[in-house]
């Protein structure tokens, strides 16, 4: 076993561990808005929940936003299927974790109406191993593991069609999943696990996609990818990256603050690009597009 493997395999047995310690963290409980008294201090508290709090850019953002009166609350959990049922409920006031195309699924599953209010970056999705150092080299009838959540599932297939692995027989959509896979016509199978568990499946499987919050965790660089997809094509859109709230707060003064704060902010978008591996393309789309995204992601979603 070589040195590289080693560590990589180390750095996989830590992460559940860092998981579990991540859902008992003080972080991980919700604290209602409040106003402070205290002369010249911030004024008003903003819960926001994340997935990898110890991410680059968070640090500056919460400095950012006290320097302009704002306190936020950074919640942090581990893993995406938490925060838009606990912004949903009110234990959030924002959350930033998610693609469009993700909130528009749960919408659609749970009739809820969580809507953008302003958009972060889109990232490149990957394909990891750590048995082979190319997609070529993957012998045929290998497995590869691939998110199990409805709309990174969809993405990954399409990296996988991409990168000579398979062949989806609708040519691959946003809705494709794993019956949609021509196991005849691909070279190997394709097997779908929790996004928070796809790092420590690697030494089972030929290679994993991972989402970008756990790549590091696996002991792994961003460079270390053997395929990923485009994120500078327009049909990415739908994958764009967005802060998102409660309908009734999408005018929210001091939420919108907070957007324009994070996109304007030299140190968070540094250290957000520092987190992604300079994989990031930061942006700031207009939020009608944003939204107008969504709707059409939601009514296609519908119309299945």
């Amino acid at each position: 076993m070589s040195r590289r493997t080693r560590t990589i395999l180390a750095a996989l047995t830590a992460v559940p561990l860092a998981i579990a310690l991540a859902a008992c963290s003080p972080g991980s409980e919700s604290q209602a808005p409040e106003s402070s008294t205290e002369p010249g201090g911030p004024t008003e508290t903003v819960s926001i929940g994340v997935v990898g709090k110890s991410d680059e850019q968070w640090t500056a953002f919460v400095d950012a936003a006290a320097a302009e009166g704002i306190t936020v609350d950074l919640v942090d959990f581990s893993s995406y299927e938490q925060p838009n049922p606990a912004l949903t409920a009110g234990d959030l006031d924002l959350n930033q974790f998610q693609h469009i195309v993700y909130l528009a699924q749960y919408n659609e599953a749970s009739g809820e109406d969580l809507t953008p209010i302003g958009s972060t970056a889109i990232y490149p999705l990957g394909l990891y191993s750590i048995k082979y150092d190319s997609v070529e080299e993957i012998p045929d009838g290998e497995t590869v593991a691939v998110p199990d959540d409805a709309s990174n599932q969809a993405r990954a297939l399409l990296v996988l069609q991409s990168a000579g692995l398979i062949e989806l027989k609708s040519g691959g959509t946003i809705f494709s999943d794993l019956a949609d896979v021509d196991q005849a016509a691909s070279r190997v199978n394709v097997t779908a696990l929790e996004a928070a568990i796809l790092a420590t499946s690697l030494p089972d499987v030929a290679a994993s996609i991972l989402n970008n919050d756990f790549v590091e965790n696996a002991g792994l660089s961003f460079e270390d990818a053997i395929a990923q997809d485009d994120p500078s094509d327009p049909n990415a859109l739908p994958y764009v990256n967005i802060f998102a709230a409660r309908a009734a707060d999408a005018d929210n003064p001091t939420y919108l603050k907070l957007v324009e704060i994070f996109q304007n902010t030299p140190a968070v978008q540094e250290g957000l690009q520092a987190s992604s591996g300079n994989t990031a393309q930061l942006l700031q789309t207009p939020v009608d597009e944003l939204v107008a995204s969504l709707a059409k992601v939601q009514a296609d979603i519908a119309a299945q």
